[in-house]
């Protein structure tokens, strides 16, 4: 326990202080680049539609209501979700999938502790959290295992000024390490042009309560014009699940500092600290559901696996951004973003939370029916196996470094922008058993010797170590792209990305061989892009897109006894997707047709010959095919409906059946209604049948009704999330079950000075 204290305060004792922005356009840069947004896009105030992004967004009655809507300039299916949305309509503890989940072909489940309470895991058109990117002010972030991503750790909403939805993997210059599925791209809150301080405060389902700070500077003259945002938020709450307790700290700032008429420097830095109580294996089971219902999570008996205070988590995280942007010569542009974030993961957790078939209190060992406890622990390798509480204690801790660069020039018939992005991160991993009851270790497993073969031959790892792991990946991905404009209206773009990422292992006991690997694996992949977009009018747009993508495979390629006889190329995915927009007075409408092909899926099977463990190979894939939209009309007098939905096809080549957790189709629909001092809104979103571990999930709805009057410097309002107490089945993983949580009722109160 000792040297793996030691190797994590060796991976984050230089702890790097780089800060700042991304792919998206400050006010600036507006000024000083082509793709200039117009005022009422950016952070004047204007409009509450894409504040932040470089998204050139009409500024129609419908899209300055609507809560979703997309940018003519588009060259792929997207939606846009405004702040205003984010703010008025959800609650404040809401992560950045419940935000997305108001676009079309987007489903997701978890959450069920509560909006924002618990990690919850988003799905684009059936592809599942690790095969699309999600990035922050055009920063791809995501674990160094696989690219997944935990909902909660690192931007709560109150950090976002807008979040973009592209459904596809973008062109050559969207970058992430699952150019895949898609991509959720959120943008930073923008610092405003006025001095103001905002104070809310909220109680209310789960005895929760969130207070919140949001400092604006306005222009500080005597920085040179330098404009500041800063947050701070606390959320506390017991949960919907019992004993499934949840806290959460969150510090924001960012700084814009303009160093010259044509240079700008943009700082963002996060800072966040989760600490909760819950199985490292979330969900239960349909026997523990029988017995105490299916919000069951954690019992306050402290001979039980189960036990609140034996399944703890302590995440703490940070991210750090520094954005140049600079006008290098007329039409010409150059930015250049450098970063570092950290994630540590220190959980502690019972073995396994499902086994425990008793009612809290009553004797360890005595049978209920026919299940027995399974608190058996060994104190020694050779000694014999007595009472105690097994469980284990987990390690995930990464830091990443990167930086992206990217010039662009405009020669007036076409623009050229050609750049790269390089990232490297050191990880470290581990899980212990232990007894729960005395934090001794649990010699539970055999002694595993190193093979005569291997880097320590003979060595004896202890049967209390399932792994002690340290990893490393090395990562570039160099870019084109040639934007051409051959008539009026008309923007054809072709693109080029090199990929090319290493991993290496270096363990004393890696996961699954459990002895002593030093391994390397190196991956490349050539990806071509086609785009077009032509806006027939002032009004209307069609766009088309062909792009290839690729998913990196998972670290757990290197988990195996002969990674050389694993032949596993990187996942690929052939996009071809078409679409139009229509943006009217009050109407504004958009739709569009997608097919995807998927192939090289990752596959893993144990060799026949003796020796050879498991190997990891392609084999199938799938086919994605639907159609998407998404509509809003306003009335005119602050009132206005909108509806969006999806039809989605995620047929696998093997069985021919629906992939898991892939919905068969989304569907939502509201209304809104903002006017003077009253925000209004009613919205439902329902996200069709699903399989999941060979079983069917039925459709389940998720509706909001929120509303709140401004007094002038107090703003008080009520939001229901879960209006109708849905309490179904969101999803099925081997045998444990999770349920909406139901009901959750909000009230707040907003003072602004």
């Amino acid at each position: 326990m000792t040297m793996n204290i030691a190797r994590r305060a060796h991976l984050f004792g230089a702890s790097a202080m780089t800060l700042a922005l991304c792919f998206v356009q400050t006010p600036a840069m507006a000024a000083a680049s082509p793709e200039a947004v117009p005022a009422e896009a950016t952070n004047t105030g204007n409009s509450d539609i894409a504040e932040g992004s470089a998204i050139v967004v009409t500024a129609t009655k419908a899209n300055e209501i609507a809560p979703v809507t997309s940018s003519l300039e588009t060259q792929q299916p997207q939606s846009i979700v405004s702040r205003s949305f984010i703010q008025d309509s959800l609650p404040t503890t809401a992560d950045f999938n419940q935000v997305a989940l108001i676009a079309p072909s987007v489903s997701n489940f978890g959450g069920n502790n509560g909006v924002g309470l618990s990690e919850s895991k988003a799905q684009i058109r059936g592809f599942q959290d690790g095969e699309y990117n999600i990035t922050y002010d055009g920063v791809p972030f995501g674990d160094q295992n696989d690219p997944t991503h935990h909902s909660n750790t690192f931007w709560p909403s109150n950090t976002m000024e807008t979040l973009v939805v592209d459904r596809g993997p973008g062109n050559a210059s969207q970058l992430g390490q699952a150019t895949f599925g898609g991509n959720i791209n959120l943008f930073s809150r923008v610092p405003r042009d006025q001095l103001g301080v905002e104070l809310l405060g909220s109680y209310g389902t789960y005895n929760t309560y969130v207070g919140q700070a949001v400092l604006q500077s306005g222009a500080v003259d005597a920085l040179g014009g330098t404009k500041f945002v800063a947050s701070v938020q606390y959320v506390n709450s017991d949960g919907a699940l019992t004993n499934e307790k949840y806290r959460q700290l969150n510090f924001y700032a960012k700084a814009v500092v303009p160093i010259s008429d044509d240079v700008t420097l943009s700082l963002i830095g996060t800072a966040n600290r989760n600490v909760f109580n819950q199985s490292d294996s979330d969900g239960i089971t349909l026997a523990q559901a029988a017995k105490f219902g299916q919000h069951y999570a954690l019992s306050n008996d402290p001979l039980r696996q189960d036990y609140y205070k034996y399944n703890s988590t302590i995440k703490t995280t940070d991210f750090y951004i520094a954005r140049l942007d600079a006008r290098i010569a007329p039409g010409s542009s150059f930015t250049n973003s450098a970063y570092t974030y950290k994630y540590d993961n220190e959980t502690l957790s019972g073995l396994d939370t499902t086994q425990d078939g008793l009612q809290p209190g009553q004797t360890p060992g005595a049978a209920v029916g026919a299940v027995t406890t399974t608190n058996k622990v060994k104190f020694s390798a050779t000694g014999a196996t007595v009472f105690g509480v097994p469980g284990y204690t987990k390690s995930n801790a990464y830091r990443v470094y990167g930086d992206i660069a990217k010039v662009k020039v405009d020669f007036g018939f076409g623009a050229l922008t050609a750049g790269a992005w390089i990232e490297w991160s050191q990880t470290f991993r581990q899980q212990t058993e232990v007894d729960l009851i005395t934090g001794a270790f649990n010699y539970r497993n055999s002694q595993q010797v190193a093979p005569a073969t291997g880097a320590n031959p003979g060595a004896i790892t202890q049967g209390y170590v399932r792994f002690n792991q340290n990893s490393s990946m090395n990562h570039t991905e160099e870019f084109a792209e040639l934007e051409l404009r051959p008539l009026p209206g008309l923007t054809i773009t072709p693109g080029f990305k090199h990929v090319d990422f290493n991993r290496k292992i270096d363990a004393i006991a890696n996961q699954t061989t459990r002895y002593e690997q030093h391994l390397s694996k190196t991956y490349t992949a050539d990806l071509p892009f086609l785009s077009a977009n032509y806006q027939v009018t002032d009004n209307v747009a069609i766009y088309a897109q062909y792009a290839r993508g690729f998913l990196m495979p998972p670290l757990s390629q290197l988990y195996v006894a002969q990674p050389g006889l694993s032949t596993a190329d990187p996942q690929r995915s052939t996009n071809y997707q078409a679409g139009i927009v229509y943006h009217g007075s009050r109407l504004s409408i958009d739709v569009d047709v997608y097919s995807i092909e998927f192939t090289n899926k990752f596959v893993s099977s144990t060799s026949p010959v003796p020796g050879e463990g498991v190997i990891f190979t392609n084999i199938g894939g799938a086919l994605y095919r639907g159609i998407e939209g998404q509509i809003t009309y306003a009335f005119g007098n602050g009132l206005a409906v909108f509806a969006n939905g999806s039809r989605n096809e995620a047929i696998d080549n093997t069985t021919r059946v629906q992939v898991d957790r892939a919905p068969l189709w989304t569907a939502a629909g509201g209304v809104i209604y903002k006017s003077g001092p009253i925000r209004f809104s009613l919205i439902d979103k329902v996200t069709g049948p699903q399989n999941a571990s060979g079983f069917r999930i039925d459709e389940y709805n998720t509706a909001i009704i929120s509303g709140s009057y401004d007094f002038g410097r107090i703003r008080a309002g009520v939001k229901v999330s879960d209006l109708f107490d849905s309490q179904n089945i969101m999803n099925i993983s081997g045998t444990q079950y999770f349920w909406q949580p139901g009901r959750q009722i909000t009230g707040e109160v907003t003072v602004k000075f």
